[in-house]
Formats: structure tokens, sequence, C-alpha cells
């Protein structure tokens, strides 16, 4: 593996960079063009040199097949909707995510193959892994920006995409970030769980393959419930730590855009959580993205909680831990396979409204209900010479509490305190926010 350094093969930018981007566009219908606030948010995307987004949603007619897993709906829309996508303004996007799968490899090539016939720069999902990792360039008139896209959250590692062979073809997937985890206790905790593996006998079987030479033995210190490892500490918490073959794929990507690109930007998917609230991005997640800026990354944009997590300004080069949602059509997948609706107990004789009145118990519960999932920011900011020299936020919401077909697009919105609810969750990341005259946010720098 080659060295990887933040300053190994960076020249001098000596130009100045600009990048709007938002998160999830979970789109599932058309967007009219003259809508309600979409010239304003239109207008202030188009600020950016590079204007990304992640696209959560699979392109197809529903000519696939539905996967053994979803990201939790099965969602697919008409090729039509990226007419919408190009209309706000984008030219760069991910559809890395935990919903590539959901109509299995056909409907992720078909999704690869409208984005790519759309025009967008786009990468993380593909083929193989070698194309689903490697970076996305696009051009401007101010300088090239170098895309890498991963997923933590993929429905599984059967959703990774494989490296092909000599002689076996690779296998489509997405670039995946699998994370290492274990919980740490004390001495005492580690006695009772093992007693609690050798009176259950729930370790038998991998203890049987371990003893065959198919598993390494387990180091002192440590012990496994089933799938579960633990391991001796000063207190009892959960560790997660980025895979180590994942981390260096990235690093490795970033390592060859630094010679392709003036600015390199990393797009990560990660539902995960650090204790008990989604706001909080997982240990995992936060070393990830520190590692993608010390491997030279100018920016780390992440999403997928479907709400805001904190922004951390760090060694100069801006980490928003998730932009939330940028649209949300969640409820308006107008069919779906027999697995959603015998998760939910139905069939498909049954309606798609009959099911989604089931799971929200009669629109009281979930994603559209909760303001948070329907309240973001879309940063505008400049790089120069490699530094942040400028960041602002657009507070958007997306029309919460209107009936299912009036709600999840954006406009701008500086009623609902949004920008004062991140500076809040920032601070603790030594980000300072503040809210000019106009209610946008500024980052301190």
């Amino acid at each position: 593996m080659l060295p990887v350094t933040m300053a190994d093969c960076e020249g001098e930018m000596h130009m100045k960079l600009k990048v709007t981007a938002v998160g999830d566009m979970l789109v599932q219908r058309r967007i009219p063009h003259d809508s309600d606030g979409f010239a304003e948010v239109k207008a202030f995307i188009e600020r950016g040199d590079a204007r990304f987004v992640n696209l959560e949603t699979t392109l197809h007619y529903g000519q696939f097949w539905g996967n053994q897993f979803c990201g939790g709906s099965y969602l697919r829309a008409d090729p039509s909707v990226l007419e919408d996508v190009r209309a706000y303004g984008f030219n760069m996007l991910s559809f890395t995510n935990n919903h590539t799968l959901d109509y299995d490899r056909g409907g992720l090539m078909a999704t690869k193959q409208a984005v790519d016939a759309a025009g967008f720069v786009n990468t993380g999902a593909g083929a193989n892994l070698d194309e689903a990792s490697a970076p996305a360039y696009l051009d401007t008139a101010h300088g090239r920006v170098a895309m890498i896209s991963a997923a933590s959250t993929m429905g599984g590692e059967a959703a990774m995409a494989g490296r092909q062979s000599r002689r076996i073809m690779g296998r489509p997937g997405v670039n995946a970030l699998r994370f290492d985890e274990h919980l740490q206790v004390t001495e005492a905790q580690l006695k009772v769980i093992r007693e609690i593996a050798e009176k259950s006998r729930v370790n038998a079987q991998m203890d049987i393959e371990r003893a065959e030479g198919y598993h390494p033995p387990l180091p002192q210190g440590m012990a496994m419930l089933n799938k579960l490892l633990f391991k001796v500490g000063d207190e009892t918490r959960y560790v997660t730590h980025p895979n180590k073959d994942d981390m260096a794929r990235v690093e490795k990507a970033i390592y060859e855009a630094q010679m392709q690109a003036d600015l390199i930007f990393v797009s990560i998917h990660s539902h995960q959580i650090a204790g008990d609230k989604k706001e909080n991005p997982a240990d995992f997640l936060q070393e990830f993205a520190r590692k993608c800026i010390d491997a030279g990354a100018h920016a780390v944009i992440g999403h997928g909680p479907h709400l805001l997590r904190p922004i951390e300004i760090y060694k100069d080069r801006p980490i928003f831990y998730s932009l939330g949602d940028f649209v949300i059509h969640n409820e308006c997948i107008p069919f779906a396979p027999e697995d959603m609706f015998n998760k939910q107990h139905l069939t498909s004789d049954n309606t798609m409204r009959e099911l989604f009145c089931d799971r929200s118990a009669n629109y009281t519960r979930g994603l559209m209900r909760d303001h948070r999932m329907l309240e973001s920011v879309i940063p505008y900011f400049e790089m120069e010479d490699g530094k942040l020299t400028h960041l602002e936020l657009m507070p958007i919401e997306l029309n919460f509490g209107k009936k299912v077909w009036q709600s999840g697009n954006p406009r701008f919105s500086k009623e609902h305190g949004i920008i004062e609810r991140l500076a809040e969750m920032s601070r603790a990341y030594g980000c300072e926010i503040a809210v000019d005259e106009r209610g946008f946010g500024i980052v301190k720098l």
C-alpha cells in the first residue's frame, strides 16, 4: 500500500472552489419546477461550482424483483425524476445508500445506467468494487473536483460490491464502509459472560470450528456470546472502529484523486449512532471522517439518518456528519414487493394506503411525523489553497404536517429554529454558528 499523507502529491491550489451540498433526496414522485420554494432553493444551490446530492432511490419501471432485504421501504422512482435533480442545479450525485439494492443487482445497474445517461458525475456503486470505489471527477471553470462515496448503512454485507479476479467477474454493489465492534466490559462482567456462554452452549458450533482451524483463537481477555465480541476494559461501553481494509481503500482513492483534482470530498451514508440519540454520529464515523481529512480530503459530506447531525471543522476543513433530508417522499411509493407487505402482516391484496396506515399507526409515528426529519440545511462553502474560507447554511423545511402528497419538498425557512438547533449540537465539536439577518447560518472560522 502506498503511504498516504495530506501533503503527499497535493500541490498549491491558488484558486477558489465553491461547493453546495445536500443530504438525502428520497424522491418518489415528480417535483413541479414552479412549486413553492423551488426557485429560491435552486438559486442557492447553483452558487456552487460542484453541487452534490445523495439520490436515495432506485430508477427503473418496476421490472426487477424485490431483494430479500431493503432499506426499510422498497424505493423506486421513474428515471424522469432526474430532470428534477438537474433542475435544482445538481451536477454530482451518489446513490450509495441502504436502498441501492432494494431491487437487487438489476435495480442497481438500471439506476447506474440512468444516472450515467443523464450526465451526472457519480460513484460509490457499480458493476464491481473497483468501479464503485474509484474517484469520480467534475471539471469546472474554477478547478477540478473529485468525489469518493461509501456507505456504512447498506442493507448488510450482501450489498457490498466485489472485486473481479483473474477469472471471475466482480459483483455489483456499493463501496462498503464496514465497522469493527465490540463491547468493552469489566473483568467481573466478562466472567459472567463466559458462564452464560458455557451453560447455554451458544458458542458450541463456533468453538468446534475454531478447534478445526476455521477461525483464529480468541486472544487473552476476550470472549464471545454467539456473534457478540467482548473485551476487558476499565468501563462498560460500546466500541466501534472503521474496518481497516475499507478505510485503506478509501484512503487509497483519496491518494489517487490528489494527482487528478484540486478539491476532494468524501460522501458517506451512515445511520449508526453513538449513545442514545440519532443526532450523535457513531464513533467509527467520526474516526473515519477525520482519517479522510488526514489523508487529503477537503470535506466529508455525511447523510443517512434523515436528520441533522453536528458540523465539525477539522484541520480547517468541514465535516458534515449528516445533512438530513433534502427531499423525502417516504409514503408516496405506488407499489411494492410482497415482502414489504409481509412485514406488516399484510399481503399485496392490501393497498399501499393500508400498508402505510398500519406501519405509521394511523399516521401518528414514523419519519414523516417527526419535524426533525423534515428540517435541514444546505451548506455553501468556499475552499482556497486547501482551507475552508467561508461556510454558510441555508435552512430548509419540507412542509411538515401537510398531507402525504403535499409534504417532502424543500423551501427556505428561518422561523423553525433549524440553525439554532444545529448550532447547539455543533458547539460540542468546536464549531460556532451564528445566525445572520437573512436567517442563514454563518460558521465562525
